[in-house]
């Protein structure tokens, strides 16, 4: 894969964090191109990564392999729309990075049976640990499937969908999720300091056990709820603790919480495809 020609449409923190990805991952750095209308960003990408950039969306497109959408949701139509022409060759494998934006109305403005996955990418693509979600629709070839994938893992973990719908549910669990865990976070070190502790150590308490609870649960092959029940003496102070979690409404919070934002998320997805 490290001559795939790839074109960014959009040269923001998705695609920047991709273009590393993909370099770190011994990609060729002249096989990437990034087009972005804001000289500064172009100039930044070029002298950090060595790849090629341009203000010229078409220009960037016309020789790819894979066309990467990586526009802000609002500007997708006009810009799909800008490039349907440049893209009716052997069409290449679109893949978006589009929150909310679905298939049919990605390939209506781009017109044809284009070869497309959508993803739902989080934030934590940004240090190359994201948790994405995959969909392809029916003109992808298993081989461009591979290759989103690949494509795809250099922001982190991947993960097939079986539906498109439940890039929804992705979205509401993995794309909003870095916010719930930073909130707790937030809540456990406003904790810390009602106990007594100073600023300084309970937010630093507060972040270490979160990514090394999290480092347990990536490396072991025990489930969290068994991690947990390892770690919850009969009777003692985590025991406790948790028991007041639970009967604060914890699970069913959290559950109420996802729903909505999945529900929120199918909201905006109509309301994006709403012209297409």
């Amino acid at each position: 894969m490290s001559q795939t020609r790839i074109a960014f449409i959009g040269g923001g923190n998705m695609a920047r964090s991709l273009v590393a990805g993909l370099i770190a991952d011994d990609h060729e750095p002249d096989a990437l191109t990034v087009s972005d209308p804001v000289a500064e960003v172009r100039s930044r990408l070029a002298e950090t990564y060595g790849v090629h950039t341009t203000d010229d969306n078409a220009a960037a497109a016309a020789a790819a392999e894979v066309v990467v959408l990586a526009v802000k949701p609002q500007a997708a139509p006009e810009v799909c729309r800008a490039l349907a022409p440049h893209l009716q060759r052997p069409a290449p494998l679109v893949i978006s990075v589009m929150a909310g934006v679905t298939e049919a109305a990605i390939c209506s403005w781009l017109g044809g049976e284009t070869p497309l996955v959508r993803s739902m990418p989080n934030t934590p693509v940004l240090v190359q640990s994201g948790a994405i979600g995959l969909h392809a629709n029916a003109a992808a070839t298993a081989a461009q499937r591979n290759l989103a994938e690949e494509i795809l893992r250099a922001g982190g973990l991947t993960r097939w969908v079986d539906t498109e719908a439940d890039l929804d549910a992705v979205t509401a669990v993995s794309g909003s999720g870095p916010a719930y865990f930073f909130l707790f976070m937030e809540a456990l070190e406003q904790a810390a300091t009602a106990e007594g502790l100073d600023a300084d150590t309970a937010r630093l308490l507060a972040i270490q056990t979160a990514l090394g609870a999290a480092r347990m649960a990536v490396e072991s092959d025990e489930s969290p709820a068994e991690l947990r029940r390892r770690v919850t003496s009969p009777g003692g102070t985590t025991e406790r603790a948790l028991g007041t979690l639970t009967d604060g409404g914890l699970e069913p919070l959290l559950a109420r919480a996802v729903a909505a934002a999945r529900a929120r998320a199918q909201e905006l997805s109509q309301l994006l495809g709403a012209d297409a």
